[in-house]
């Protein structure tokens, strides 16, 4: 079902004059009336008769998220020229599983405010957002069971327990300044990436591609989430907290050996080296505009951003064999827009 000769931008991430948001409007726009499906279901399926729960999930759900991956997956069923509703479902399935991440990350990271407003823990504490996240998971799974799929339901399990290691990985890499390029790649992988590859597989799944399909889809998610999450790791050091919608310096407070430090400790002489190290060891920010200046001198930004890049490129070449339409289009678009927020 792969029709040949459409042509890649060859420079996805290039600025071209164009106004991030409106390269991800274009796309919302595109699958509007899916997504008002999409958030209609999100909150039917929310619905519990305890109380803390629907209070908790509509919190974070509706805390001004842009829904990238179920839009991955609402434009990828597009593409594929699904006219069912099993996208609908699977995007609020994703959606949830995301959401469910996002609830056990900010507990693990100790967060106190994300997409600009305060963490659910902080506001509900620990265990609410640990179990809220628990009940997503498992509403997520009772919604992909539904759908009487079985290879819809082994994606979806073996993404969420990549999540799952990937989320175990970071933990243990935490503090750690020895930790390598690859091993770096290799968690947010794990840890980001995959959902993104889950979301554009499945599009293709319900629209009955074929596996070479499926598997261009998949990379175009696994490059994209790649490129995004890069993306995110160069803001920690580039943007204040208020663009960020979280407090600058999280990363670092956390103890998190991103791309930029990595770069940072490895090009750096011993001194700013020496200091990105400790830094990290430490968990603390309170050296974090020397640690942004030796961010900048090292290059590590442009660095980072370059990686990014590259990512968004290679995922628009992943659809170059599929057919030209507006769909498409969005994808690509989206590519853009990942690398364009760095800017």
């Amino acid at each position: 079902m792969i029709h040949p000769g459409a042509q890649a931008d060859p420079e996805p991430g290039g600025d071209n004059g164009i106004n991030p948001e409106s390269l991800l409007s274009s796309a919302l726009t595109l699958v509007g009336e899916d997504m008002d499906r999409v958030n209609e279901l999100i909150r039917l399926r929310l619905d519990s008769d305890i109380v803390l729960i629907r209070t908790l999930g509509t919190y974070i759900i509706r805390s001004g998220g842009k829904r990238l991956r179920p839009l991955i997956l609402l434009l990828s069923a597009g593409t594929s020229g699904y006219r069912g509703d099993h996208h609908i479902t699977l995007a609020a399935v994703i959606e949830f599983i995301h959401t469910a991440t996002l609830l056990h990350d900010d507990v693990v990271d100790e967060s106190a405010m994300r997409r600009g407003q305060p963490t659910a823990n902080e506001v509900w504490g620990n265990g609410a957002s640990v179990l809220v996240g628990d009940f997503l998971y498992s509403r997520a799974f009772e919604m992909m069971v539904e759908t009487d799929r079985m290879e819809v339901m082994r994606i979806l399990a073996k993404t969420t327990n990549a999540i799952a290691e990937g989320e175990v990985m970071q933990l243990l890499n935490a503090h750690e300044p020895d930790t390598t390029e690859e091993t770096y790649f290799d968690t947010i992988r794990r840890k980001s990436a995959c959902l993104f590859e889950a979301a554009a597989r499945l599009g293709g799944l319900v629209g009955e591609q074929d596996p070479a399909t499926c598997d261009a889809l998949a990379g175009y998610g696994l490059h994209l989430g790649t490129a995004f999450q890069l993306v995110d790791d160069v803001m920690d050091y580039v943007t204040s907290s208020t663009e960020m919608g979280k407090d600058a310096g999280d990363d670092l407070a956390e103890g998190k050996p991103t791309l930029p430090l990595i770069h940072a400790m490895r090009t750096g002489d011993s001194a700013q080296a020496e200091l990105v190290r400790e830094a990290i060891r430490s968990g603390s920010r309170h050296r974090m505009e020397e640690i942004v200046e030796v961010v900048r001198d090292t290059g590590a930004i442009d660095y980072t951003l370059a990686k990014a890049q590259e990512h968004s490129r290679l995922a628009v070449g992943a659809l170059i064999d599929l057919p030209g339409s507006g769909y498409r289009s969005a994808l690509e678009d989206l590519a853009r827009f990942s690398v364009s927020r760095g800017r």
